[in-house]
């Protein structure tokens, strides 16, 4: 009782900072206040505004906000998003565009389940749409999800990834981003080893911890060195009476977003600072930089706390991909039984949630995987999100990813190695 009093408690001091901040501006934006102009008055309300808007976005989930595609044919063609397949903790989501042709290229696109939702890759959505048929996990809040739904941990994780690529089948390409990707690795080996015929045609891991061991970062210094036990004690709560989670143990988002923000506390201080001065002197908007940026920084969720202890234990802490260790339901999973689907992995120089070495380790683990399979890019300058959303992924990795899903289309591998052999006999001739 004394953890859903806890969650409540924060849920609480969240609320009442929103109703402070509406309080604020509305009191500083009386009509009345207008016949004599007074800075304070403008201060006050700018602070009630930024304030209320940071508050009220932290539990709610951002809107795809996807806009039309322009086809070939020059008119705007809507995106309809659909739910392919729906689960307790998570569905399959397809980015319909409408009065297209379909593309040849099928994407998977592996959201990560860590404190944001998958709209937090809305930008990679919009960039990926015009060259692909897409499909991402959307995974729930949490807090909204009965305790009658049963667990879910990174084994459940990974059998639901199971079940979307063997729903899509073997001509759709898998992109990871950042956490999901040694489970993603981990779902495509038990895919070669149960069902080989299901296993997409291409991986391609982005900035994800393989090997956790292979490169130090304060995230990998966190999984060491903490005790599951006080991680448990400390980290641990019971969603409220509010919502339908009600009594499920999870990682609250509002904790997670304390613990982001405080890690970096100079910065967020300053970037709010500055948004107050700009919104009194008029200058801000909706879709401000400032306000695209936090309207879902600040949207978090709840996860978990099975998937959250089991991450830390068994992905960092006792780094069991990296050793090929991992083991779904009792059963091993090999990697090396991954023979057939090309694996490629992109790392960014100035990553440090996921630094270099630690993604490319995956292809070390792919015995059974021919070199001529396995391809990776090191992406100079580039930090953790900026190698999936940036400047870098539109630039430089997006189109490298590209080319490697074009050269892994089913059969294009094969085709590609006869037309060579045949070159190249009849050179030879």
């Amino acid at each position: 009782m004394k953890y859903m009093a806890s969650y409540d408690l924060m849920e609480t001091i969240r609320n009442t900072n929103q109703w402070l901040g509406a309080t604020a501006q509305a009191m500083a934006s009386y009509p009345a206040f207008a016949a004599v102009p007074n800075p304070a008055l403008n201060w006050m309300a700018a602070w009630g505004e930024v304030t209320e808007r940071s508050f009220a976005r932290m539990v709610v989930k951002p809107d795809w906000n996807i806009p039309p595609m322009v086809g070939a044919d020059g008119a705007d063609h809507p995106v309809m998003i659909e739910k392919e397949i729906e689960g307790p903790f998570g569905d399959l989501v397809h980015f319909v565009v409408q009065g297209r042709e379909l593309p040849k290229r099928k994407i998977l696109l592996v959201a990560p389940m860590s404190g944001h939702y998958a709209t937090l890759l809305r930008k990679t959505v919009i960039s990926l749409i015009p060259d692909a048929d897409l499909y991402i996990t959307d995974w729930h809040n949490a807090r909204d999800i009965p305790v009658s739904a049963g667990k879910f941990d990174v084994e459940d994780y990974t059998l639901y990834l199971v079940n979307y690529m063997r729903h899509l089948g073997p001509d759709v390409h898998v992109i990871a981003v950042c956490q999901p990707a040694p489970l993603t690795l981990a779902a495509t080996a038990y895919l070669a080893e149960e069902e080989p015929d299901a296993q997409p045609s291409s991986l391609t891991l982005i900035g994800g911890p393989i090997d956790t061991e292979a490169a130090p970062t304060e995230v990998t210094d966190f999984g060491h060195r903490v005790e599951m036990g006080h991680l448990k004690e400390m980290m641990i709560q019971r969603v409220g009476f509010k919502h339908k989670g009600v009594g499920r143990k999870v990682y609250p988002g509002l904790l997670q977003l304390n613990s982001f923000i405080t890690m970096n506390m100079e910065t967020h201080t300053k970037a709010f600072r500055d948004q107050i001065m700009r919104t009194a002197q008029g200058e801000a908007s909706d879709f401000d930089k400032h306000n695209s940026f936090y309207d879902e920084y600040l949207a978090v969720m709840d996860m978990p706390a099975e998937f959250y202890l089991s991450t830390v234990e068994r992905i960092f802490k006792n780094n069991e991909i990296g050793h090929n260790a991992f083991t779904v339901a009792g059963k091993p999973v090999d990697i090396g039984k991954i023979t057939t689907v090309a694996v490629k992995t992109v790392e960014g120089t100035k990553d440090d949630i996921s630094a270099p070495g630690q993604c490319v380790a995956a292809l070390d683990l792919c015995t059974g995987l021919p070199d001529s399979k396995k391809a990776s890019h090191l992406e100079d300058g580039a930090g953790h999100y900026g190698i999936f959303a940036g400047s870098s992924w539109r630039n430089n990795i997006r189109p490298l990813v590209l080319k490697f899903i074009d050269d892994n289309q089913n059969g294009a591998s094969e085709k590609s190695a006869v037309k060579k052999n045949a070159a190249n006999k009849n050179a030879a001739a």
